[in-house]
């Protein structure tokens, strides 16, 4: 495979893993579609690319941000406020 464009890490699953993120993020914008992305990286390359914790808590810090981001939305957080 090739390292830049096709790593192992992001088509061991079957697919690429940008085809995952496109799927995973139609409808989504802005900060939501970036954090929704990261998580599904993070977790397509995981255990793969040779660091499975790393990437796991990679994909819980931004799933922390969606979650923020909605609550923020929602009114029940303020903007910058985290966990």
């Amino acid at each position: 495979m090739n390292d830049v464009n096709h790593p192992n890490h992001y088509t061991w699953r079957g697919t690429e893993c940008t085809k995952a993120v496109e799927i995973m993020t139609s409808g989504a914008s802005g900060a939501d579609a970036m954090y929704i992305g990261n998580i599904v990286k993070y977790l397509y390359r995981y255990p793969a690319k040779g660091t499975p914790l790393k990437d796991l808590m990679k994909a819980k810090q931004y799933l922390d941000f969606l979650i923020t981001n909605q609550e923020v939305k929602a009114g029940t957080k303020n903007h910058g406020e985290r966990q």
